[in-house]
């Protein structure tokens, strides 16, 4: 089989194409003849710096739709050739995937192999940071960064399906502005200026619920936009800084709270509670509350054009690789 692998860190031109003999599933796993893999920004920091990646060669990939191939010792519900989507914790570029049973999901009726490669990661981390985590009520304000790529997108058509009052997004450049429109933001600002912007369109009151998948200096400013009781989820550090940390003096004369939410984390502490939480956002997609624009497909053996548009930070909505060429 081929798979996409890098011996040493850098930038997309370590992704090489190689063979490898079709992997096994061991006892509760089974193995995906993949149809399509997903692209994420996880992909781009463990070939760029070694985020979560344990020892060279390193094969990437969080998620993956396709056929079932086999199934290992004890594994119940699921059959060779039933179509399936998964997420895993690395390995899914590659067209034969091993993931364990806990995070298979039979594919649900109303989705095809497609467009359930672009759900694992992004749908049910966008649910988590607005509903388990972010604890939205209706009539409350939002403000999610990184409005125009595959969570941001779904956060917006989420948090406007929850009755939320104002929905704001920032994103990187105007040029982005306008796909995120599209999916349920009343208004888009930029990142050098969106504290200021919020405190204007707020009248000075700031806004009850923060998405930062960004981090460093973008976090601290969020908290600063952030109303009186509001709440800030961290969901990742995109952009690197060193982490920090907040206490009593930011948080109690107003009453405001920090959480931080990873769906791979889940996945390892409480795979039951990832399950349910899983299940509960794909039936948004099945009954049409939410659209997830796949927005590039690439072959699988052209994974650095798809890592190189994602780096370039212009891209938006989901990013797919298709086993086919």
């Amino acid at each position: 089989m081929r798979a996409i692998e890098f011996q040493k860190y850098g930038g997309p031109e370590v992704l090489k194409v190689v063979q490898a003999e079709p992997p096994s599933p061991g006892p509760g796993q089974v193995t995906i003849d993949a149809a399509y893999v997903g692209v994420n920004f996880a992909d781009l920091k463990a070939r760029a710096e070694g985020y979560r990646v344990d020892s060279l060669p390193f094969r990437p990939g969080l998620e993956v739709s396709g056929r079932i191939r086999a199934v290992g010792h004890g594994v119940e519900g699921l059959r060779p050739g039933q179509e399936a989507v998964a997420l895993v914790n690395s390995g899914a570029y590659a067209e034969v995937v091993v993931a364990d049973t806990t995070t298979v999901f039979p594919l649900p009726e109303g989705l095809d192999l497609r467009t359930a490669a672009a759900l694992p990661t992004v749908l049910p981390t966008a649910h988590a940071l607005l509903h388990e985590v972010g604890r939205l009520r209706a009539g409350e304000s939002v403000l999610v960064h990184g409005a125009a790529g595959g969570i941001g997108t779904v956060a917006g058509q989420l948090a406007r399906a929850a009755g939320a009052g104002a929905v704001y997004g920032v994103v990187s450049s105007t040029a982005k502005a306008g796909h995120a429109l599209q999916h349920g933001y009343d208004e888009v600002f930029t990142a050098d200026t969106f504290s200021d912007d919020i405190r204007r369109v707020t009248q000075g009151k700031g806004v009850d619920l923060v998405l930062d998948p960004v981090g460093g200096d973008t976090l601290r400013r969020g908290l600063d936009a952030l109303a009186v009781f509001g709440r800030l989820v961290s969901f990742g550090n995109a952009g690197g800084a060193e982490p920090w940390q907040v206490g009593q003096p930011e948080l109690y004369a107003q009453g405001r709270s920090v959480a931080g939410f990873s769906i791979l984390a889940l996945a390892q502490s409480a795979p039951e509670a990832l399950r349910s939480l899983t299940e509960r956002a794909f039936r948004t997609v099945i009954d049409g509350t939410v659209a997830l624009p796949i927005t590039a497909e690439f072959p699988l053996s052209h994974a650095a054009e798809a890592h190189r548009l994602m780096g370039g930070r212009t891209s938006t909505g989901k990013l797919l690789l298709r086993t086919t060429d």
